[in-house]
């Protein structure tokens, strides 16, 4: 099938929603309709993907077979994040689209048009584009948006300390104790200086730090989001109305979303976190975007890191794609 500049996007992802977030947040600054495809693999194509044996198309079913045969697939930009997705974006590539795949897919990277990669990973090619951290919907509508759908957090005494809390990892112990140590630094701050608090726990984050959170935080202006008991998800908001934003150095997503505000961030526990978050955590702080928590945190000058925004860019160029619109 001839190939042509895309005129619509394929989302493809397994459903997780750290990859349905990254893909979704590309496929918006691009800027052209898009659908959104889930797979799941069936076995064996599913123990080994994204590589490729046998009748791999049978991987996802008829109506993915299906989709291998649409005469429009040569006008299609499937966009994959996962290692699932990748034999899916792999095989939509084979048969006449162009494919994008977000993070390292394990494999030669010429089986895509381009392989989209947190710099800390080390992955290079001459298709590859590096960014720092993940791709994210975060630039100055999308928190404009996110302000107006929590308005009543305007009314909150300023500054606005949005506390953005994450959990251990295998790159990161954090223990109850510690957090406890965060948290008390956190709330003399507040204390001191007045403002409020907007704190949010994470999926990952276990009981116990949840209700030490809680407790630490009891009494102060603000908001305490520990999940859906607690009403609507207000972390965009969070991002949106905080004059300054402290997170725990385990999530390389949150830093990222925190980083593309124009509020000074401050990382807890950099020090402690290894491996590839660490990378991640130390090119921020040699760019001067990220400070350490103490007890005392000096404001500072941030400018946002808007990468989704920059590798949009490049993609448009390399796939002859229209100049996005003012």
């Amino acid at each position: 099938m001839q190939r042509s500049t895309p005129t619509r996007i394929l989302v493809v992802t397994d459903g997780h929603a750290g990859n349905v977030r990254q893909a979704r947040a590309l496929a918006d600054a691009l800027k052209l309709p898009t659908h959104d495809l889930v797979v799941k693999p069936r076995a064996p194509w599913r123990w080994f993907a994204p590589r490729m044996f046998g009748n791999a198309a049978r991987a996802f079913g008829p109506d993915f077979e299906q989709l291998l045969r649409d005469p429009v697939l040569g006008h299609t930009l499937a966009i994959g994040c996962g290692r699932q997705a990748a034999l899916a974006t792999r095989l939509l590539r084979a048969h006449g689209a162009h494919a994008v795949q977000i993070l390292d897919p394990r494999l030669p990277t010429t089986h895509w048009d381009a392989v989209i990669v947190p710099a800390h990973d080390r992955l290079r090619g001459p298709n590859v584009i590096e960014l720092q951290g993940s791709l994210n919907p975060v630039q100055d509508t999308w928190l404009g948006a996110s302000r107006a759908a929590f308005a009543s957090f305007g009314a909150l005494p300023g500054p606005r300390t949005a506390l953005l809390i994450g959990g251990p990892t295998s790159n990161m112990r954090m223990s109850t104790r510690r957090l406890d140590g965060w948290l008390r630094d956190v709330r003399r701050l507040i204390e001191r200086e007045g403002g409020s608090v907007l704190a949010t726990t994470s999926r990952r984050t276990p009981a116990k730090m949840v209700e030490r959170a809680k407790k630490r935080l009891r009494g102060l202006p603000g908001v305490v989001w520990t999940g859906s008991v607690d009403g609507r998800n207000p972390y965009a908001a969070l991002l949106g109305w905080a004059d300054r934003i402290i997170c725990t150095a385990d999530s390389v997503n949150m830093l990222s979303e925190a980083c593309a505000t124009r509020a000074p961030v401050y990382v807890a526990g950099d020090r402690s976190v290894r491996g590839r978050p660490r990378r991640f955590v130390e090119a921020l702080r040699k760019a001067g975007r990220i400070r350490p928590l103490t007890r005392e945190p000096e404001p500072f000058d941030a400018e946002p890191m808007r990468e989704t925004q920059r590798v949009a860019a490049l993609l448009r160029e390399r796939l002859g794609l229209p100049a996005r619109s003012p």
